[in-house]
């Protein structure tokens, strides 16, 4: 039985997963912006995997099209995962 996602899990998974794919590690917040993250929708791609490998979370290309920020990536896979 999967347990309910948290924030604090969930976005530890996404900034280590934004570090990886080229982001500035002292870039990254819940407020910045993926545009000023530098990551482009096939970052966005690859980052809904690794979510979706750890929790079990499936992100698709509508739930990923509207996101601006870091938090809003976090929000959404905290929805869908609890």
């Amino acid at each position: 039985m999967p347990t309910q996602v948290t924030t604090e899990e969930v976005e530890q998974v996404v900034f280590n997963g934004l570090a990886e794919l080229g982001a500035e590690r002292d870039q990254i917040s819940r407020d910045a912006s993926f545009e000023e993250l530098d990551v482009d929708s096939l970052d966005l791609v690859e980052l809904a995997q690794i979510v979706e490998d750890k929790f079990g979370v499936e992100l698709g290309a509508d739930d990923v099209k509207d996101l601006r920020t870091v938090g809003d990536a976090i929000d959404l896979i905290v929805a869908k995962g609890g």
